[in-house]
């Protein structure tokens, strides 16, 4: 697992969420596709702090947000998460809702599942 944190945000600074002291620990990405290339090249990062909405892509759509990047960590990344730990700053709280949602309960079938094997 890489040592590193990431923080997923459109605009926001880490400095903005966290304690400035701990800013230095992040690799700050701004979309989906930045979360992606940086996960397949580095690895897993031992936190992750999501951002939802992340804005409009270079053709003035509605990027793929906080919530495609969660769904892609479960269902397409291959990646064991089991050790996952994830904060969600967003301030869309339906949004936010789903995307602790889904990790929390993917990362709960992986520990039970791991639990059954023993």
């Amino acid at each position: 697992m890489n040592r590193k944190k990431l923080f997923l945000d459109d605009l926001r600074t880490v400095e903005m969420v966290y304690d400035i002291s701990k800013i230095d620990e992040f690799d700050v990405v701004r979309t989906y596709d930045d979360f992606v290339k940086y996960i397949t090249e580095n690895g897993l990062p031992e936190f992750i702090s999501f951002d939802n909405d992340l804005g409009l892509d270079e053709n003035g759509q509605v990027a793929f947000d906080g919530y495609a990047a969660a769904k892609w960590l479960v269902y397409e990344s291959g990646l064991d998460l089991k050790n996952l730990k994830f904060y969600v700053h967003s301030a869309n709280p339906v949004a936010s809702e789903q995307i602790r949602g889904l990790l929390n309960n993917y990362i709960k079938f992986l520990n039970e599942k791991k639990l059954s094997n023993n």
